[in-house]
């Protein structure tokens, strides 16, 4: 597929999740994805709500980054984010019952919080990086399961590394067209977004918004 600037955009949540990210700055990020024509702005939950431009949309994380809350937290977090602006959430998995093999958990922790999000859009992070890729087909089984739309690879804040070519490819191969795929986590330039996008991503997850559009004509060249 040849993007342009724009279709590139389009796939983009542009996201600001340092804990120490300020009002300010996440005011500034709403603009700057305005400017830049990114789908969405993902933030953390006590940011919110946020003023975005006419068709920003606003997402955010619950259970972020380790997974390890008790699935009635994660449900509030939820429940209160999409009462304060919030039309996409992205959770993380119990990845210690994922690695124990527990499914039947793992399935219950994403439709607890699939529950509470009422209308807004559910993305499950799996942390693709911390499974084998047996764990990783069937965390997304599970996720789907549960209620998920799209599957996620990564927070971006695992030791074991964010999102890789061969883990959206897995992922993809298991949700086939019926959910979407969210690649994030240690993607900074354009060549990887668009291997990414290659492998079956259909959205990413980007601080660097701004580096991955400017790069476009270049990588495509090259």
């Amino acid at each position: 597929m040849t993007w342009t600037r724009e279709s590139l955009a389009r796939t983009v949540d542009h996201t600001l999740l340092k804990p120490e990210a300020t009002d300010a700055q996440v005011a500034a990020l709403a603009a700057e994805a305005a400017e830049l024509g990114a789908f969405s702005i993902c933030v953390s939950p006590s940011r919110l709500p946020v003023a975005v431009a006419d068709g920003l949309v606003v997402c955010t994380v619950v259970g972020f980054p380790s997974g390890a809350h008790e699935s009635e937290v994660k449900a509030a977090e939820a429940a209160l984010a999409v009462l304060r602006g919030a039309t996409e959430v992205d959770m993380v998995i119990d990845l210690g019952a994922a690695r124990a093999g527990d499914w039947a958990a793992v399935e219950a922790d994403v439709a607890a919080v699939r529950a509470a999000c009422g209308e807004a859009l559910l993305k499950v992070i799996v942390e693709s990086a911390a499974l084998t890729p047996e764990q990783l087909v069937e965390a997304c089984r599970r996720s789907e399961a549960g209620g998920a739309a799209y599957v996620k690879t990564s927070t971006g804040f695992h030791p074991s590394g964010g999102a890789s070519v061969e883990a959206v490819t897995v992922m993809r191969e298991t949700v086939g067209d019926r959910l979407g795929v969210k690649a994030s986590g240690g993607i900074r330039d354009t060549a990887t977004a668009l291997a990414m996008l290659d492998a079956g991503a259909s959205r990413l997850g980007l601080s660097g918004t701004r580096t991955v559009l400017d790069g476009l004509e270049g990588a495509q060249a090259s």
